[in-house]
């Protein structure tokens, strides 16, 4: 799935042009057909001659609307970079220009639009003359340049080839099994409830899953997916994409939020950066500068801690510490646009080297300048790590197959981090780049422990006279597949961070406790079970006596056995009988029910039922009306 992102100055007929493409008109707003004016990111598709279905972004040309422009360019594979031949370069053009080579579009076709309004093909020739010094060193460089009318259909066959030639050569968007999806539109259909649109990245979503809208932490479940109107089960990297989300109100959910599966981002208020400032401005960026950041679909006031410098002059280049306003979720390697608000202009904009900085640094601090540089440059250790972070828990040889590094330099990078508990290992072997075990990264193994520790506080809370929680169960609530839950369980057991109780799992500080009303109801049943130790209460009667949750408890600590589903005896009156069925075959080579009833003066309801529950175990074995030692 590849998405087109259109840009140019206004009134130079991207809309009409996509709409001549598509057959769909992508001004979805009342106020946008009247004016002929696009105003806020307008959607549509097409089908190449390949078969492949590509999404399109249609974006708002007009300076005051700059701001939704970039809300839909962040996610695109290549731009449809629109100029109109009978004005030629304007000011939004150059401004789209400069967003598209700071977000490093990767590929792009420049339309020559209205070019049935050129007087002459000297005209024309003049004006693919000036797009050509115009994007002159921009990603743009090398895009192929088309005349189009939307008019009369010249050049729509050629700027569909060109369209298709320049996405079949982008690879295709890696799945790195961390969805995320930047939402750009909210809106509600009668029936159905929230719908959220917008491109998604780096992993896919299947219908039914459970998800996570940030900032807000809120959660919901996946009602639905569409792309391109297109009901889908699953939605793949790269896609425009429709979610109908339950359990989340419309008015709850906002543009620039992200959906997310559960846990597998962190919002962010500080965000260590590259940056660019553009040379056309006016004034320098200064330290402690309000801007306006626009990341992903988001938009947020932010502070600018310049580091290394006490000013950066237009088409300088440096490190800043962007302090934000309100959080965002944010991934090392995203590009980002920093606006001035007041007067609204770009600034210029970068990449995102770390979204979870340690500390606000010291400007000056040499260290940390020398840090950004390497996290810039992509380092060894780097970019296995943040490969790692990425993938969450997987085998090494997946996660660090999306490094695109050769082995020779992984290896040691990975020896490193693992020496320096950078990376945890979960499973036991000798790693390498090639290996299958389970790893992940000191992060997110600290996410998962305490994951752990809030849902196992939870149970204990519930569940106090319980001694833990069943394996099966907990895995479950943790939503993990097998072979991750059992490692990740080792680990856990290994670092004291569980016990084991039989099948069963606790914390090591958790006892069961009863309270002196529970207490004195034990204590009765008890005594009733010494007075008649060999013929004591039913299953049923002590379940009455003290309750079912109490009477568990005591079964599950040992105190009693249950034998069958009626019969249960104390412990140490079970540990009697037992004593007693071992002596007896040290001088007799078979055991009878009755024999079994006389010599403990029991009935043979308890007789019979204790020694079926010897079978079950493995003590005995049962030869018609006889029992032999197994």
């Amino acid at each position: 799935m590849r998405v087109i992102g259109t840009a140019g100055h206004v009134d130079h007929g991207k809309s009409t042009l996509v709409a001549a493409l598509t057959g769909i008109h992508p001004d979805r707003l009342k106020e946008e057909q009247e004016r002929e004016m696009t105003i806020d990111l307008g959607f549509a598709w097409m089908t190449l001659p390949s078969g492949e279905s590509v999404g399109i972004v249609d974006v708002p040309g007009h300076r005051d609307f700059i701001e939704n422009m970039l809300a839909g360019v962040g996610g695109i594979d290549a731009a449809l970079f629109v100029v109109a031949v009978d004005e030629g370069i304007m000011p939004q053009t150059r401004e789209h220009l400069a967003i598209l080579d700071l977000l490093q579009i990767p590929a792009g076709v420049i339309a020559l639009t209205k070019a049935d309004l050129a007087p002459d093909a000297e005209w024309l020739d003049w004006v693919r003359a000036d797009v050509q010094h115009a994007v002159h060193g921009t990603v743009l460089e090398n895009a192929p340049i088309v005349p189009v009318s939307a008019r009369t259909g010249e050049g729509l066959a050629q700027l569909v080839s060109a369209l298709e030639a320049c996405l079949a050569q982008q690879p295709p968007r890696p799945d790195l099994k961390r969805p995320r999806l930047p939402i750009d539109r909210v809106f509600t259909i009668s029936g159905f409830g929230t719908i959220v649109t917008g491109t998604l990245l780096d992993g896919s979503f299947r219908v039914g899953e459970d998800v996570e809208i940030l900032p807000g932490g809120l959660r919901g479940r996946i009602r639905g997916l569409q792309t391109h109107k297109t009901k889908e089960q699953t939605a793949v990297p790269g896609s425009r994409t429709a979610i109908n989300i339950s359990g989340v109100n419309v008015d709850e959910v906002r543009r620039g939020q992200v959906v997310a599966h559960p846990g597998t981002y962190q919002p962010t208020q500080v965000l260590d950066v590259h940056f660019r400032l553009l040379p056309d401005l006016s004034l320098p960026l200064r330290h402690s500068s309000e801007v306006k950041l626009f990341l992903g679909s988001a938009e947020v006031i932010a502070r600018v801690r310049l580091l290394g410098k006490e000013v950066l002059n237009p088409g300088e280049e440096g490190w800043l510490q962007l302090v934000l306003r309100e959080p965002v979720v944010a991934v090392r390697g995203d590009r980002y646009i920093l606006r001035r608000p007041s007067p609204a202009e770009t600034l210029g904009g970068g990449e995102v080297l770390d979204p979870h900085p340690p500390k606000l640094y010291r400007r000056f601090d040499t260290a940390v300048l020398q840090r950004l540089q390497a996290l810039r440059e992509g380092n060894p250790e780097e970019i296995v790590l943040e490969a790692l972070q990425r993938a969450g828990i997987a085998p090494l040889k997946e996660a660090l197959s999306h490094t695109r590094m050769s082995s020779e330099r992984l290896a040691p990078a990975l020896q490193y981090l693992l020496e320096k508990e950078s990376v945890v290992l979960l499973e036991e072997g000798v790693p390498s780049p090639e290996s299958d075990l389970l790893a992940t990264t000191r992060e997110k193994w600290q996410m998962e422990c305490d994951r752990l520790q809030k849902e196992m506080q939870a149970f204990h809370s519930r569940f106090s006279l319980r001694r833990g929680i069943p394996r099966e169960e907990l895995k479950s609530r943790l939503k993990m597949p097998a072979r991750v839950f059992n490692a990740c369980l080792r680990r856990w057991v290994q670092e004291g961070r569980l016990r084991e109780e039989g099948t069963s799992l606790a914390l090591p500080a958790f006892k069961v406790q009863f309270t002196p009303q529970q207490q004195m109801l034990i204590d009765r049943l008890l005594n009733r079970f010494a007075s008649a130790p060999f013929t004591p209460p039913s299953v049923r009667e002590a379940q009455t006596e003290v309750g079912e949750e109490i009477y568990q408890a005591l079964v599950e600590s040992g105190r009693l056995v249950q034998v069958s589903p009626d019969v249960v005896f104390r412990k140490e009156d079970y540990d009697t009988m037992l004593d007693w069925v071992k002596r007896h075959f040290q001088h007799s080579p078979t055991l009878t029910v009755i024999e079994f009833r006389d010599a403990l003066n029991t009935t043979r309801k308890y007789a019979l039922g204790f020694l079926e529950h010897l079978d079950t175990i493995g003590v005995t074995v049962r030869e018609g009306d006889y029992r032999k030692l197994r």
